[in-house]
Formats: structure tokens, C-alpha cells, sequence
């Protein structure tokens, strides 16, 4: 009895603390938008710097935990209720279905939990359920829009609350990292990425990945043929034996699948190929060369700035052993501070151009398809 009114009080005392309605309902679409960008911006970032985004992923995502209870306190009669049942309820359920997955497969992935779902790993799953969550929220929102008011935000005790929120959700991250490291769970070792290591050196040590579809059949290493060229004074086509020059360097890799290893790669500097095509040049003063495009033999390409470019590897080998097909053989992009997807495999052509390539963020979504 004493525990039911004590889970009585705290129940109360949770309801008077919820903002308006309409400020929960659009808190959630805001906060839900928020962890979809903040989770695609991650993607990119690969540098110790860059933590804070990750911060405030995971600071949304307790916020979201709050707000969701919130909601749910509000409407848990029209959905335990078969007479208050709508043509929209379904949608509402599935909604809340993908807000659930994508939380709890999030928790289960910062405590260490590595389990695999068919193809995709637990991380995988929740950047599925997140993606799948921001068109859901739209189209319930949709079902029942309310245009936001001042004055449901405009209160001190509403703006007090998001603060709150937003300090709940950075002081839970730390502390679950405490609990990580006080039990020396499988989370304890993540990098700030959240990413798992990998321990070992060679092909067998870390898992064959490819960015959504691309799945080519095995190069023969006696056709294969690397371009330089584009802004180039001399371009020129290189075998593979020619691209065994030997040049190592050690570089951390860091998959968006949710692991990182660190290796030792070898093959040749993009500087030493660039200067033995002539060297970065432009006939043109309006096309300077700022950018060098590596592309696939399936199409999937990414660029560096040149700078960066010059100082990165075209691998052929990792850990002493020729890079196996899966890692991208016969040469790979070694992008050191990039993360995987950015890491492009089965180098064809090394392209030195003035003008940012916008189409390779969409080459990413589509490259491997028929």
C-alpha cells in the first residue's frame, strides 16, 4: 500500500511537471528531427573533436524518453481503449513502435549489447528505426495539426523544463560511461563514436562492409586499370603492379556499422601518384585545382580537399597481406580522421577537380543498385 502511494505521488508529480500538450506534441517532431540530423552528421565526423555531436545525440535521445512518457500519460486511454479507436490509431501505434525500437535498440547499443538482426547489426537497426521515424512523425502530426501557440513555450517553468531536459540527458550519458567502465561492460572500450574495436591485423580481423548495395564481382587484377587525371598536366592509367610503391602508414578505421580497427596499410601516397601525372594543374584561372575525387568501379565515389588528399593512402595492402576483394582490392581509399563509408573501396579513378562533388552524397544512396 505505502509503495502504491509513494508510485502515486511520483506519477502526479510527473503529470504536473509535462509542458502544454501542444509543446510536448511539437517538442517530440523537434527533438525526433533533431536526432535524425545530429545521427547523419555523425556519420561524417571522426575526430575527438567532434564529440559533441554525439553528446547531443544522446542528450535528445533521454530528452525524447521524457517527452514520449509524457505524450503517453495524455492519450494512453485512446490506445488501451477499443472504443476510442480512430482510422488514425494505427498509425499512432506504429509510430510508437518505431519511437520504441529506435530507443531501446540506441540504450542497448551504449551498454555494449552486440548482437546481429539478419545482415545488419544492432546500430544498423537503429539508424533504421530513426530514419523510419521521422516520415511517421510527419504523417501523425499531420493526422491531428495544431499549430504551436506562444504561449505554450513562452512560460519560464516550459523553458526551465528543456533545460533540465537537456542537462538529464548529458549527465545520463556520463554516468551510463561510469557504469561502463565501473563493470568493464562491452561498452566500456567504444570509442566516442560508439563504435566497437576490432582487434587483429589483416583481412580477417574486421568485418566486410559495404555502404548500402555496393557488391561487385572480384576485379582481375590483370585488366585492372587505376586513371589519374582531370586537373592533372600529365594524366596518366597505372596497372596494379605499379601501384605497389610500399608506402605504410598506420590509420584508424572507423565503420558507421559500429566498429573500428586500427591497421597497418601500405600502397601508394595520392601526393606521389598526383606529381607523377604532372602535378595538380588548371589552364583555366577560374578552375583551380581544390578537390580530388576518388570513384569506384561500381560508380560509389567520395572527395578530399587536396591538401587532405595528397597526404592520404591508396592501399593495397593491409597488415602485410594484399587487401582481399571484400576490403576493396586491388586499392582502397586510407582516409585517416574519415569514417568508413568515406573509405572508397575498388579505386578506379583518381580525379583532380576544381568544384565540391554534391552528387557523390547521392551516388552514396544509390551506387549497387541495377
Amino acid at each position: 500500500m505505502r509503495t502504491r502511494r509513494v508510485f502515486g505521488a511520483l506519477r502526479d508529480w510527473f503529470d504536473r511537471a509535462a509542458p502544454p500538450p501542444r509543446a510536448v506534441d511539437w517538442s517530440l517532431f523537434a527533438f525526433v528531427l533533431a536526432e535524425a540530423v545530429t545521427g547523419l552528421v555523425s556519420f561524417t565526423v571522426g575526430v575527438p573533436e567532434g564529440w559533441p555531436v554525439f553528446w547531443l545525440h544522446r542528450a535528445l535521445g533521454v530528452g525524447i524518453v521524457v517527452l514520449l512518457a509524457w505524450k503517453l500519460m495524455r492519450v494512453r486511454r485512446r490506445l488501451t481503449d477499443p472504443g476510442l479507436w480512430r482510422r488514425s490509431t494505427a498509425l499512432s501505434v506504429l509510430t510508437l513502435v518505431a519511437a520504441v525500437g529506435a530507443l531501446a535498440t540506441g540504450v542497448a547499443w551504449v551498454f555494449g549489447l552486440d548482437v546481429r538482426v539478419s545482415y545488419w547489426t544492432l546500430l544498423s537497426v537503429h539508424v533504421g528505426f530513426g530514419l523510419a521515424l521521422v516520415p511517421l512523425m510527419a504523417a501523425h502530426a499531420a493526422t491531428r495539426f495544431r499549430l504551436p501557440r506562444r504561449v505554450d513555450f513562452e512560460r519560464r517553468r516550459t523553458a526551465l523544463r528543456y533545460t533540465v531536459l537537456l542537462a538529464a540527458g548529458g549527465a545520463t550519458y556520463r554516468l551510463q560511461q561510469a557504469i561502463n567502465g565501473a563493470l568493464d561492460t562491452p561498452g566500456a572500450d567504444r570509442r566516442f563514436t560508439g563504435s566497437q574495436p576490432r582487434e587483429g591485423t589483416g583481412n580477417g580481423s574486421f568485418p566486410i562492409t559495404s555502404w548500402v548495395a555496393d557488391d561487385p564481382d572480384p576485379i582481375d587484377r590483370d585488366e585492372y586499370r587505376l586513371a589519374v587525371d582531370g586537373l592533372v598536366s600529365d594524366p596518366l592509367e597505372l596497372d596494379a603492379d605499379e601501384l605497389a610503391a610500399g608506402h605504410e602508414t598506420e590509420a584508424l578505421l572507423d565503420c558507421t556499422s559500429g566498429w573500428y580497427t586500427v591497421q597497418e596499410w601500405s600502397g601508394v601516397r595520392v601526393g606521389d601518384l598526383l606529381a607523377a601525372a604532372g602535378g595538380a594543374t588548371a589552364d583555366d584561372p577560374d578552375q583551380e585545382p581544390a578537390y580530388v575525387r576518388f570513384t569506384s568501379v561500381t560508380g560509389y565515389r567520395w572527395s578530399l580537399p587536396i591538401e587532405e588528399a595528397e597526404d592520404a593512402l591508396l592501399a593495397t595492402h593491409v597488415g602485410g597481406e594484399r587487401l582481399a576483394h571484400g576490403h576493396g582490392a586491388p586499392a582502397r581509399l586510407v582516409a585517416p580522421d574519415r569514417r568508413g563509408f568515406q573509405w572508397v573501396k575498388w579505386v578506379t579513378r583518381v580525379e583532380v577537380r576544381s568544384e565540391y562533388d554534391l552528387g557523390q552524397w547521392v551516388v552514396t544512396l544509390v551506387s549497387g543498385f541495377d
